[in-house]
């Protein structure tokens, strides 16, 4: 598998072996349940892979806890526990796709994962540094979700795309933030938005 020449989407032999073992797993699993649409390895690789490769540098420093909100099949909360070694906590409500985030923390050996098979209003992981989501909810449920979540000078990490304008629109409406964006590696029409200083307007309801 050839990696792409940018070095942020760019791991270790030893990490891309790794990634590698995950997606035969998850090609494995995807037989019986719906978990990605893309069968291919090299499509995962691309549009699943290195898209959550790109998170890794926009991680705040230390080894906080990532929480990342519906899972799914691991992108990009597995993949970003494969090469930070940071504690992680993979939230997903639907029991088989839990049951999958289970077996791949084990047969990978990440120790540092842990699945909760709940909703996410009803996950008690411990306060993260970090919370992730892809592909999960607009971008004010997604705050909503997020800010119980936060440590004290915790962010957000979200890829979206091209309506983030009119999601952030949105969400202005009811909480207040530091926003940066940072265009995404992979895809030309999406952003990265890394959230800080997340609290409810005034006026409005969390």
């Amino acid at each position: 598998m050839k990696q792409a020449a940018d070095p942020a989407l760019t791991v270790s032999r030893e990490t891309e072996a790794r990634l590698r073992e995950f997606l035969a797993l998850l090609r494995r699993w995807n037989l019986r349940i719906n978990l990605v649409a893309d069968r291919d390895e090299t499509a995962l690789w691309r549009r699943h892979v290195l898209d959550s490769l790109q998170l890794v540098p926009l991680l705040p420093e230390g080894a906080g806890p990532i929480v990342d909100l519906g899972s799914g099949a691991g992108f990009p909360g597995l993949v970003l526990a494969m090469v930070t070694g940071r504690p992680t906590h993979l939230i997903e409500s639907d029991r088989r796709k839990a049951a999958f985030l289970g077996e791949a923390a084990r047969s990978l050996g990440l120790g540092v994962v842990t699945v909760h098979p709940h909703r996410i209003e009803a996950a008690a992981p411990p306060p993260a540094a970090v919370v992730t989501a892809r592909a999960l909810a607009p971008l004010p449920e997604l705050l909503r979700y997020a800010h119980p979540l936060l440590a004290p000078g915790g962010v957000a990490l979200f890829p979206k795309g091209r309506r983030v304008q009119e999601e952030l629109t949105a969400a202005v409406r009811g909480w207040t933030m530091h926003v940066e964006r940072f265009p995404s590696r992979t895809d030309p029409v999406a952003t990265i938005l890394r959230l800080s200083e997340i609290h409810p307007a005034a006026g409005a309801h969390a």
